[in-house]
């Protein structure tokens, strides 16, 4: 697989090499590798690289879909402190991608739109959160201690540019229920084993369960941005004003849907081929 970056424009980072931006890893990345890090689109820090992850998330997703008929998606609930009102699985497959910022609820995609426009006219930028469903993933994907499933998909999600948390589940709102209201109690539809409720996000001791394995993703506001910022130059020690410059978005939550989906199919399907449960050959010859 290879894709070809025909539109390279590398100008607008000339003088980073000397001045890094804040909020990017420009300043740590300078002492870690003695000045000879690439500031060129924050180099192997940059955002672009995972292209590479969607690459593979394709593949994962296929795998998982055609042994366990797994389905994984990811949507906007949530840009600048403006929240979508929550939606079943299928309304979020079918809306999610019938607007630009990839939000199932349509009035709060409007509004969304509005301030992400109205953030970039004043040259500043906006976070939010994406929330990732994958329904019908194989029970017992996990290892424990250290290669938990949400050891696992927590470090796999933390490797997107500006990803600042994760939880799953219930997740941080945990912390003021009681155990009478956290717990997921167990019933029996068929002759199948399932949770009344899944504040565990689908994962018990960092194992899959057969509930939907639900995570909400934390991406902070783009640090690119074209306000005068304080930062240092690094020859000189003296402080010096900075106006980043070049091709940035106000907002990434939009292009991250994908990414996030293709990390979890990543990790999801690499569980899987671990536990033996997607062989090394499949289908006929």
């Amino acid at each position: 697989m290879l894709i070809w970056n025909k539109d390279v424009d590398s100008k607008p980072y000339d003088r980073l090499k000397k001045v890094p931006r804040p909020g990017h890893s420009d300043l740590p990345a300078w002492f870690k590798y003695g000045g000879f890090n690439d500031p060129r689109g924050g180099g192997h820090f940059s955002a672009r690289l995972t292209t590479t992850f969607v690459m593979g998330g394709a593949i994962a997703k296929k795998l998982l879909s055609y042994v366990f008929r797994t389905e994984i998606i990811a949507y906007v609930t949530e840009i600048g402190g403006i929240k979508s009102n929550d939606v079943d699985f299928e309304t979020a497959k079918k809306l999610r991608y019938s607007n630009e910022v990839r939000c199932p609820d349509r009035v709060a995609a409007s509004k969304m739109k509005e301030l992400i426009l109205e953030e970039k006219g004043k040259g500043d930028s906006v976070g939010g959160i994406i929330q990732c469903i994958a329904k019908n993933a194989p029970v017992g994907l996990g290892e424990p201690i250290f290669s938990a499933l949400d050891c696992d998909l927590g470090g796999a999600l933390f490797a997107i540019p500006a990803v600042k948390g994760v939880e799953f589940g219930s997740g941080f709102h945990a912390a003021r229920l009681r155990g009478s209201e956290n717990n997921d109690q167990y019933t029996v539809v068929g002759k199948k084993i399932v949770s009344k409720t899944n504040n565990s996000g689908g994962i018990l001791g960092g194992l899959s369960f057969g509930m939907p394995i639900v995570s909400r993703i934390v991406f902070k506001p783009p640090s690119s941005i074209p306000k005068t910022q304080t930062s240092v130059n690094l020859e000189t020690m003296k402080e010096e004003e900075l106006i980043v410059t070049g091709r940035h978005d106000p907002c990434v939550l939009p292009r991250a849907v994908p990414i996030v989906e293709s990390v979890v199919a990543l990790v999801l399907a690499d569980h899987a081929i671990r536990a033996g449960l997607i062989p090394p050959v499949i289908g006929k010859h």
